[in-house]
């Protein structure tokens, strides 16, 4: 029951904490807590609390301090946990332990060697024994990685860093384990620790072991074999052959031919191989391989008996047979059987080999094999040896004639194999010449017929020659009231040269592009055309491929016209001078054509238009304006009602990583077509290539899209010429021929004479 609230039964706090401050300094304790020792386990109420300290964390009578891990002297720096300041230390202690070994008479017991590994981190123990050979037992890891505890009463307890000296014993799991020494790290890591390391000791030998080294020793003969090293000779010349070309002439027997023969000689084991080389339909069966590999003997010998060739010879024997007898051998070799064998010395160029009853004639040798004699032996002569007959395996197919049926390419194919295959076409060429937008990889010619008949006379041609698959198109624009109906005149294939035999064993040559130019004189099947004009696009590609166009080579043209009029720089000088009075330095057309006939007649109308297109005064209408140019495209978009400006350049600066403004035009055409812009690829690159560029060639991406908006930045409209299709092209009008109206003949005189005339 509690106290009354009277006087002099009532406490006051402040007075009781202050008296228990004051016991607390009197009797030196500042912690009063009780440990807890008791509890209930299975149901039974037990003392666990055994190792716990008493009141206030004292140890009781006769309590002892049991370390769970080894403890480390505190020195100056951070305090890390153990795990992480000895990470990776080791301490290595060499030990041995003896095993009995029973009902042997050989031995009694055994000394097995062994390593103590002894980890700072977390104190864990490993054991293991170095293998021996052939001693069939389990060596390696003894004990894995573990704390190990210690043997009982102390079972309770784990090993530390305190059990561990040199000179000590251990006992893990019953085996007990001498130290006898430590690496140089553990002894001073013990030094370091306070501990004073004991002076190391030798491991025992073991006897069992004496006793087996003995017998090896017993059993090694005092005067060892001759031994025959060629691990040289195989390392050095490891995977290298030597390769020569024989001939084998066997026209001697029955039935027999002269064969070729590629022998090998390899120079890692001396050992030689030879394959047969089998030509075509030769009627012999494709054998891998002639002679095996092996070494060759010069001369044919009977076969030995068993142990007639041996390594070794016997000279004398004494004592008893078997067991106990004596025995000596022949130093000298004076009965041992020799058998000379080919080597590289013996086969040069000429040399006749005999394998084996058959005589080979070296002919021939690889550039390895030169090269290895010419360092080897010094030899720098190597004349081949002839030994092929002429004519011999050289018989040219001979196609039979075309039928007539299909293309040539057709018929050939189904004489090349039991199952015909179509031909193949050239599908490079196709794909590079093939139309890609207004390149059209097409030539057009206006031609005439070469006839006397008057009706005939009068009617034009367009003759089309397409790149792609080199085929030949001839069409004829109708002429109103001309009483000719117009049309396809030749359907468009490939087209013979003339006088060319039908049915021949030899393919038909056809027309080329080289073929065709302005003024040449072609045959289609038996009409005679002469190509008297051609439009821009021909006249601009056999421009730019010289090389194919002999006749629009301006180089070849003009080193033939200077060799045409030789030194007379006068004369010709003056001779221009007079159809030019005016002194312009310039010539009409017409007039330069009769000129450079009366200079050399046997120029060709293709190479005077040539020449005519590269002298001749270009009008500055011809330059783009850029302005017409962005007004057409903002015309095109407008059309279409575009209006993804913003995307276009936020795109374009994803691609810009060095935030300069300036992208590949590549890679600005690419933008372009991912957004599905409304233009012509032809428009876009022209667009393109109008735009500024810095050094490296990128354009400004944010100017060209600029321009292309006809939002924000509209062109006034202008009046242009659209470009028109002239698939209808029937020659080039003399009223649009402004850009070769008036040739600069000085220029051309520079390039003749050089600017001094």
């Amino acid at each position: 029951m509690a106290l009354p609230f009277l006087p002099g039964n009532s406490f006051n706090k402040n007075d009781i904490k202050h008296r228990q401050k004051m016991m607390d300094v009197l009797l030196g304790k500042t912690k009063y807590h009780l440990s807890h020792h008791f509890d209930t386990k299975n149901d039974v109420t037990m003392m666990v609390g055994e190792e716990r300290p008493g009141i206030g964390g004292e140890l009781l009578r006769g309590q002892k301090v049991k370390p769970r891990s080894s403890v480390f002297p505190r020195g100056n720096g951070s305090n890390l946990p153990a795990w992480v300041a000895f990470d990776r230390q080791v301490m290595c202690f060499d030990a041995f332990f003896q095993e009995a070994v029973h009902e042997k008479r050989e031995e009694q017991f055994r000394v097995r060697n062994c390593k103590i590994y002894f980890y700072l981190e977390d104190d864990s123990i490993q054991v293991i024994e170095p293998r021996t050979k052939n001693s069939q037992i389990p060596q390696g890891t003894l004990i894995r990685r573990h704390r190990v505890p210690k043997p009982p009463p102390n079972d309770d307890e784990f090993y530390t860093i305190e059990d561990f000296n040199v000179g000590k014993e251990i006992s893990l799991y019953s085996k007990v384990f001498k130290i006898t020494n430590c690496d140089e790290f553990t002894r001073n890591f013990l030094r370091k620790l306070g501990v004073k390391v004991n002076v190391p000791d030798e491991n025992p030998a073991d006897p069992y072991t004496k006793y087996r080294k003995s017998m090896d020793e017993s059993m090694q003969a005092l005067r060892p074999y001759e031994k025959h090293d060629t691990l040289k000779q195989f390392l050095d010349h490891d995977r290298q052959v030597l390769r020569f070309f024989c001939y084998w002439d066997d026209t001697d027997s029955m039935f027999g031919d002269p064969r070729e023969m590629i022998l090998h000689y390899f120079l890692a084991d001396d050992t030689i191989e030879i394959r047969e080389v089998i030509s075509p339909n030769s009627g012999r069966d494709a054998a891998p391989m002639f002679l095996k590999r092996g070494k060759l003997p010069k001369n044919i010998e009977t076969l030995r008996q068993p142990g007639e060739v041996t390594d070794r010879t016997v000279l004398n024997v004494f004592g008893p047979t078997g067991h106990g007898g004596r025995y000596i051998l022949d130093s000298l070799k004076t009965g041992a059987v020799r058998t000379d064998f080919y080597k590289d010395s013996d086969l040069t160029l000429g040399s006749v080999l005999n394998v084996w009853g058959r005589k080979y004639v070296i002919c021939d040798l690889d550039d390895f094999t030169k090269e290895y004699y010419r360092t080897k032996f010094g030899i720098e002569d190597f004349n081949t040896v002839s030994y092929k007959k002429g004519g011999y395996g050289g018989v040219e197919r001979q196609w039979p004639p075309y039928n007539g049926w299909g293309s040539e390419e057709d018929s050939l194919c189904s004489c090349m194999g039991l199952l015909p295959k179509p031909p193949k076409r050239d599908f490079i060429k196709f794909m590079e010449k093939d139309r890609r937008g207004l390149d059209s990889n097409v030539l057009r010619f206006l031609a005439k017929m070469d006839t006397s008949k008057p009706i005939d006379q009068d009617r034009r041609f367009i003759i089309s020659y397409f790149l792609s698959d080199d085929t030949i198109l001839v069409f004829e624009p109708p002429v109103r009231n001309s009483g000719i109906i117009g049309g396809k005149f030749l359907e468009r294939s490939r087209v013979k040269k003339p006088e060319q035999p039908l049915y021949s064993t030899q393919m038909s040559e056809y027309y080329l592009s080289s073929d065709l130019y302005v003024g040449s004189r072609v045959i289609f099947n038996s009409h005679v055309f002469l190509l008297i004009d051609a439009d821009e696009y021909a006249f601009r590609y056999m421009e730019e491929c010289p090389q194919e166009f002999p006749k629009a080579n301006i180089e070849s043209i003009i080193n033939r016209l200077r060799g045409s009029v030789g030194k007379n720089k006068d004369e010709v000088k003056s001779f221009f001078m007079r159809n030019d009075p005016e002194g312009s330095g310039v010539l009409g057309y017409d007039q330069f054509v009769s000129l450079l006939k009366q200079v050399d007649s046997s120029l060709t109308d293709q190479e005077i238009m040539t020449l005519a297109r590269f002298y001749s005064e270009r009008p500055s209408e011809d330059a783009i304006d850029s302005r017409k140019l962005f007004a057409i495209i903002q015309e095109q978009l407008r059309k279409r009602n575009y209006e993804g400006f913003s995307k276009l350049v936020e795109d374009c600066q994803q691609h810009d990583q060095g935030k300069q403004g300036f992208v590949d035009p590549e890679t600005v055409r690419t933008v372009l077509h991912a957004h599905h812009v409304p233009l012509p690829d032809d428009l876009l690159r022209a667009g393109i290539a109008m735009t500024p560029a810095n050094e490296r060639g990128e354009v400004q991406y944010a100017a060209l899209i600029n321009q292309m908006n006809w939002r924000d930045a509209p062109v006034p409209p202008m009046q242009y010429q659209p470009i028109v299709d002239d698939s209808q092209w029937q020659g080039t009008n003399q009223s649009n021929k402004i850009s070769v109206s008036r040739i600069c003949y000085n220029v051309l005189l520079e390039d003749f004479f050089g600017k001094s005339s």
